[in-house]
Formats: structure tokens, sequence, C-alpha cells
């Protein structure tokens, strides 16, 4: 498609340059307009930081099944749950945020997959068929049983400071390939999850590096994305608009070179003009074949699904879909009910997904990650007024041990990495810490997880703090 550049309307001095470098912004406006006059009408990834490994993934679809969704009955079969449901666990129960009382077994059943024969419950048959593309990493395990802290560590490696988030980690090494769009693209139907946009801040990083958010409950791009066409100025009138707006904000950034929002601020404006014929095209599912959209399926995470797919397409870099606002995965109670609403909503969306992503031929460069921010008890939670209205058919948080699962490029498929125990109460083979998770996707991204850093406040940053190891076992 073609599309109408900004015009150049600004020349930095050698002065201004190199004044404004040590901040880092001048270098990238500067290599920016460079880099657009050297390549014309063509986009080019431009990322910060060069690649520490080949690599021939270039996105990363993240299912963020926020809540925590129950690994014994999902992708973690325990069997050893029904011969001791409704007795007391063989050994005492792990501490987690509220009571708990007698093993529970699992409302659902279980049965093998695909050449590789991983079991996968009832819950997840559309996905259960891509069993030999999927590796299952059975023994995660984080820091507290608590939402807000655990969202925070899963999403940015820090689970009480302000941090950047993965995608935005990715985008600052990597850049972008399609300039139209946003790199980094978070969406949410019905509202935010808990802790909002914290999940996708960018934190000291350049402000562009943030994810974009998108409401997905809408159906029309112009619920999706608010002001997408101007309705009272022409095309040609906008760019006008833009580059005298950018004069303006040029000559006062002058004075003011060490101040990052501004730079973030002419960035997003730039970046919102070019997108109003993208983004229309890439964010509107009607143009996919009636066969694809049967695919896929009924409702807002099918929709974004879909639209996920249309994005990495376009180059989009990094997309994360939560399954709904708040924490909808959080069954303390009816768990039997909550669980199979939850996955009737995203499982015919993910097995779509995948069969997709590997029918145009980019699953092999393109990173599908599945996961909540923990797991639940084996056994249940017991009653408490105000949390699960004195029932018993629910199970409490589980940071001890749970599952997520990979797929697509540089990922091992067909197989199970790591265990818990018999009940699937704590990661005892192989545990993988979700620093150890970070690492493995960026080393799968083609970075060096030590070595992708940022310095900020006199220190050298990255996404795994001081710990972090690379998971072999995962990698193709």
């Amino acid at each position: 498609m073609n599309q109408e550049q900004p015009s150049p309307i600004y020349r930095p001095s050698r002065r201004e340059v190199l004044r404004t470098c040590g901040v880092g912004f001048g270098a990238l406006a500067l290599s920016d307009l460079m880099g657009r006059d050297a390549r014309g009408n063509e986009t080019l990834a431009v990322g910060e930081v060069p690649l520490h490994y080949p690599s021939r993934v270039k996105h990363v679809i993240h299912l963020f099944m926020n809540g925590g969704p129950s690994h014994v009955d999902t992708f973690d079969p325990k069997p050893m749950l029904a011969k001791l449901d409704g007795k007391s666990a063989p050994t005492q129960n792990l501490k987690t945020e509220r009571p708990t009382g007698a093993v529970m077994q699992s409302p659902y059943k279980f049965r093998n997959y695909g050449e590789c024969g991983l079991p996968v419950s009832e819950l997840f048959t559309n996905t259960a068929k891509h069993m030999d593309d999927i590796c299952v990493i059975r023994s995660m395990h984080a820091n507290v049983p608590n939402h807000e802290p655990s969202l925070m560590l899963m999403n940015t490696g820090e689970s009480r400071l302000v941090r950047p988030s993965l995608g935005s980690w990715l985008t600052y090494g990597l850049g972008s390939e399609n300039e139209n769009l946003p790199a980094f693209v978070a969406m949410c139907p019905g509202g935010y999850p808990i802790k909002e946009s914290q999940n996708w801040q960018n934190g000291f990083l350049p402000g562009k590096y943030q994810a974009t958010y998108v409401d997905s409950a809408g159906e029309r791009i112009e619920q999706l994305i608010d002001h997408i066409q101007s309705r009272g100025v022409a095309s040609q009138d906008q760019r006008q608009q833009l580059d005298l707006l950018a004069q303006l904000n040029r000559k006062h950034a002058v004075d003011r070179d060490t101040d990052a929002k501004l730079e973030s601020r002419i960035e997003s404006f730039e970046l919102a003009y070019r997108m109003q014929s993208e983004a229309s095209d890439a964010f509107d599912v009607s143009r996919e074949t009636a066969q694809t959209r049967q695919m896929y399926g009924d409702g807002a995470f099918a929709r974004q699904t879909l639209i996920a797919r249309r994005l990495v397409e376009r180059g989009v870099r990094f997309v994360q879909l939560y399954t709904g606002a708040g924490q909808p995965w959080d069954n303390h109670d009816d768990l039997a009910v909550g669980h199979r609403n939850n996955a009737k909503k995203v499982d015919q969306a993910i097995g779509a997904l995948l069969t997709d992503l590997k029918r145009i031929g980019i699953l092999d460069e393109t990173l599908v990650m599945w996961g909540g921010e923990f797991g639940r008890t084996p056994v249940v939670e017991m009653p408490k007024e105000g949390s699960n209205q004195g029932k018993m058919n629910g199970r409490d948080h589980n940071h001890h041990g749970f599952t997520c699962w990979l797929a697509g490029g540089g990922v091992q498929g067909g197989q199970a990495v790591g265990a818990t125990d018999e009940l699937g109460f704590k990661a005892v083979e192989n545990r993988v810490h979700v620093h150890d998770l970070h690492a493995t996707v960026l080393r799968l991204m083609g970075y060096d997880h030590k070595r992708l850093t940022y310095r900020y406040a006199g220190r050298d940053f990255r996404l795994t703090d001081v710990a972090g190891r690379v998971v072999d076992e995962i990698l193709a």
C-alpha cells in the first residue's frame, strides 16, 4: 500500500545533533530522518540493539489468560486428584493467598493428542489439535500468590517497581517493520485487566515503546480506534497541519532536549496520521473470507485474535491479547462453569490462529505464548465471606507451580518441559521461573537477556533483572 510519507521538514545542525544525541532522542530522530531519506517508501526495521544471535522469529502473539487458569484442569493432568478427591493432601497444603482444604479432582476429562501424545483437557480441544507444534512448560513458578504483583512479574519482570514490559523491551531492541502501525499493540475486550496500562508500560524506555491499547469489544474500526478518520479535514490539509505543528514542536524542543516526552508526543502525532489508512485495513476483519471468520468463531476474543494475525502479517512486532477486563479466569468458586465459559471464548480462536499462521506461512517466524500470571491450587478453597459466596467448588491462586505453553518459531513442539508434584501443587522438575521464561523468549527473538540492557539512573537495567536462564529444552 502506498503511503504518503511525512515531509522532511526539519534538518538538525551538527551542533544540535551533537547536543541532543547524548540523551538519545536526537540520535533516534536523526537516524529516522536519514533512514527515510535513504530508503524512500521502503519500510525497514530499525531497532536500537543489533541481534546477538541469528533468529527467524520476528513477531510475538501473547495470549494472556488473565486471572490465572488452572493448570491441573487444562494442560497438566493429575490422576492422583481423582483418587484423593475430598481427602486431605498427603503433604501439608502450601501457603497461598486464602485458606484451602481437601483435594479437589478436575471436573474435566483429558485425552492424548497428536503424534507426541500430550494430554489436554476437554476445555481446549481445538488448541489440542496443534500439540505437535506446542511446547508445554509444566514447571512454571512465580513469587507471590497475588494478582497485581504476579501480573507485573509476568509482563515486566518486576513485581513491585515500574519497569518496561516484555513487548517494550522487544520493540526497543528490534524496532518496527511497519512505520504506519504501532510496533506493540495490547487488546482487551470490555476494558482493562488488573493493573491496567502498567501491564504494557514502557517504564523508563522512550515513550514510543509503550503499547497502543485497543478495546476490542467494538466491531467497527471507529469503535476500536478513536478518531481514526477525520470527518472535517482532508488528508492533504491534515498533512499541512502536522507539518506546521512539527515545526513548532521542534523549535520548542531545541532548548528542551532532555525532555523525552516531547519527542514521544511528536512521534505519536505522526504515527496517528500514518495509521489512518493502514490501521483501517488491518483492523477490518470483514476483509477476510467468510470461511476464515467462521474458523475463528464469534465474539470479541475471536475477533481480536484474527486482528492479531492481520497485525503480525503487516509487521507489528508484539501483540498481546487478554481474555477480558478484570480477571476472568479467577474462579475461586464455580470453577467447573467459569473455566468452561472462558475456554469457550478462547479455544476455537486459538486453534484457528495456529492453523492460520501455518496456512499463510508465518508460524515459523511468529512466537505464540499462552498462559496466565499463575495457576490454581489442586485443593479446594475454603468458604470465605465476600470472596466465594460460601461455596467449596473453586481453587485458590497458586504461584508454586503452573503451566504456560509456547508454539511457533524456534520452539521444539510436541513436548512437555518440567513437572509439578503428583498433585500439581509445586514445580519440582526443571523448575522455570518467570525470569527464565523471559530469558528464553528473548533468546528465541535473537537476544541475550544479559546483554539487552538500557542505562537508567546510573544502572544498566534488563528485563530479567539479575536472574534468568535460557531453558534450552524449549529451543528447536
